[in-house]
């Protein structure tokens, strides 16, 4: 079966945070407010539940009722793209369904990272009847070894996987190893999209050809990329890198504080959409802590 409507993406795509409220249930009437923070940026899209935002540690049922509030509140103004992966392959076939039947742009998912697969035929084999239940969406394999501990070959995933997953259209590719993403880029005469992932690396990624990103600090300084994706696609360098500069020390200062997940959520806040706390294992931010980051934006400029 043909994919529905299939365009390549484009510039960025935000990946999502998950609001919750102060009990930790899911807050979706934020989502409004968001999507139409999303709508006044030139952000062209959304990835929700990746892990940004915190996927496995939602209810498949909460992950139903946020791709749909995300579809209904984005309202054709941008792409939607659900996060469907997960351990249980029966759980990501029913999110793919899901998906389909309420209208998300693309699927994509993450390997499975309890039993994880030994070999690319095994991954192959795990993602292709998840693939098929969303058969007229485009597919993207999340490659991201840091998380899933899956460090199997991505070039051969595309390759072979295309012999049996037909709506496969690329990878999200958030791994550091910049040699793979260019022969993924280069594959069987550019066959597939390429993701870029690790926002504090987007400008090599576009040297090598990709033309669209799936970030979480694209939320909240969406600017700052739009800068490096006008520079780059003019071949100014120099502005280019020097706002990849202004994305590293954003990316420096959510690493001071537990990372982009859990910092970034803190920005969110910071800019007026209050995403709250993230989930347990990951532990609450303080006010103090609320204090000493709004201090640290504040003086390279992020915040007034």
């Amino acid at each position: 079966m043909k994919m529905k409507n299939y365009q390549r993406l484009k510039g960025m795509i935000a990946a999502t945070f998950t609001p919750f409220d102060v009990k930790g249930r899911v807050n979706y009437e934020v989502i409004e407010k968001y999507a139409d923070w999303v709508a006044n940026t030139t952000i062209e899209g959304v990835f929700v539940c990746g892990t940004t935002g915190e996927s496995l540690s939602l209810t498949i049922i909460e992950r139903e009722k946020i791709l749909e509030k995300w579809i209904s509140s984005a309202n054709k103004r941008f792409k939607v793209i659900a996060h469907i992966g997960c351990n249980s392959q029966f759980e990501a076939i029913e999110l793919a369904e899901h998906a389909k039947k309420m209208g998300a742009d693309a699927v994509g998912a993450m390997a499975p990272c309890f039993f994880k697969p030994e070999n690319v035929s095994d991954l192959i084999n795990f993602f292709e009847p998840i693939a098929r239940a969303a058969s007229t969406l485009p597919f993207y394999y999340y490659n991201m070894p840091s998380i899933t501990g899956v460090f199997l070959s991505a070039p051969q995933f595309l390759h072979e996987g295309l012999k049996v997953i037909p709506n496969l259209a690329g990878i999200k590719f958030t791994h550091n190893n910049l040699m793979e993403m260019s022969e993924c880029l280069t594959l069987d005469n550019g066959a597939f999209e390429v993701l870029n992932g690790y926002d504090e690396m987007l400008i090599a990624g576009l040297s090598f050809g990709v033309v669209a990103g799936v970030g979480s600090t694209y939320n909240y300084i969406p600017k700052i990329y739009e800068g490096i994706f006008k520079a780059m696609k003019i071949n100014d360098i120099e502005t280019a890198r020097a706002f990849q500069i202004r994305s590293i020390e954003v990316v420096k200062i959510i690493i001071k504080y537990g990372g982009g997940i859990r910092g970034g959520k803190a920005i969110m806040k910071l800019i007026g959409i209050d995403c709250g706390d993230c989930r347990l294992p990951i532990h609450p931010f303080s006010k103090n802590e609320y204090k000493l980051l709004n201090t640290d934006l504040k003086l390279i400029g992020i915040v007034n």
